[in-house]
């Protein structure tokens, strides 16, 4: 069981994270997005919708790491951590969605520009100012949320973080795109919102690739499993290690375990190896909180699961 002061405070952790992202992420898209249009900057209007699609998935995420840190219970035996790994999910689907329609609007504003559809607008100097002063504040978020994510383990946090470096490239590549146009070269700004939107979309595929392995359970990685072994074979009443099966609930892991022992011993003496094995593994594995451990006759012809 998961002790409640560790739970509450890495909820609170997690919860923290989520408001100052969306409180700075609803400042930002509102300056961006006037910005942009008031300083006829299309990559800083692409950065800036990207803003505001930040603020409605950070609102969703917000629901979701508050649901997440519900207690166990009888339909939920293992809490609700998982809703974070759904939170990703969420988060990556937003970001695509997002990098596609900055991305088709950009394209369209370049072929605009060279059919002569559209006159050339001169890009405002504050435009440059918006997108410096972005990447300033995206950098102390995304670090800030990169401490908390690899502090709790929260898939969902790690995703924001992920989000926000996003942000900053896309501000990067806007700021760039308005240094060109300063300079004479006004199609740069509409190409450098395309760059921004492939960007984007690279980053919510990212984060839909690391939510879909855990959901499928991905685990135990590699390293897990040599630790499994380095600790088990200290004792010398497991003779092998036939198999290992784990999933994760949010930041945490539950593992199936099998186990061979000498065929001669008492079922009382199975359970107390299998006992020892548990209480190693639980102390020793930072976030495990649940091992099932199954135990037959080395040499037996019992068939793996």
């Amino acid at each position: 069981m998961i002790p409640e002061t560790e739970n509450m405070s890495r909820q609170k952790a997690a919860e923290f994270v989520v408001n100052i992202g969306l409180a700075f992420n609803a400042v930002l898209a509102f300056v961006k997005v006037l910005a942009g249009i008031l300083g006829h900057s299309q990559g800083l209007l692409a950065d800036g919708i990207n803003s505001v699609s930040d603020v409605i998935y950070f609102v969703v995420v917000k629901i979701f790491v508050r649901l997440s840190g519900k207690p166990a219970d009888s339909e939920h035996p293992y809490g609700h951590h998982q809703l974070e790994t759904i939170a990703a999910l969420v988060v990556g689907a937003f970001v695509i969605t997002t990098g596609a329609a900055i991305f088709w609007d950009s394209v369209n504003c370049v072929f605009d520009l060279f059919s002569g559809a559209a006159p050339e607008q001169q890009v405002r100097v504050f435009a440059l100012v918006v997108a410096l002063i972005t990447i300033l504040f995206k950098i102390f978020l995304m670090m800030h949320a990169n401490f908390i994510s690899k502090k709790t383990r929260n898939l969902a946090i790690s995703a924001l973080a992920k989000d926000h470096r996003n942000d900053i490239f896309a501000s990067a590549g806007a700021g760039i795109g308005i240094v060109f146009s300063l300079a004479g070269f006004t199609w740069v700004d509409p190409v450098a919102g395309a760059f921004v939107a492939v960007i984007v979309a690279k980053t919510g595929m990212d984060i839909l690739r690391e939510a879909s392995s855990d959901l499928m359970d991905n685990i135990p990685s590699g390293e897990i499993s040599e630790r499994i072994h380095e600790l088990l074979d200290t004792m010398e009443d497991i003779k092998s290690i036939e198999d290992i099966h784990a999933h994760r609930f949010g930041p945490y892991l539950v593992m199936n375990l099998t186990i061979c022992i000498d065929g001669s011993l008492t079922v009382e003496q199975g359970n107390k190896i299998a006992d020892a094995a548990e209480d190693i593994l639980i102390k020793e594995i930072e976030m495990l909180r649940k091992v099932y451990v199954h135990y037959h006759p080395v040499g037996s012809n019992i068939l793996k699961n």
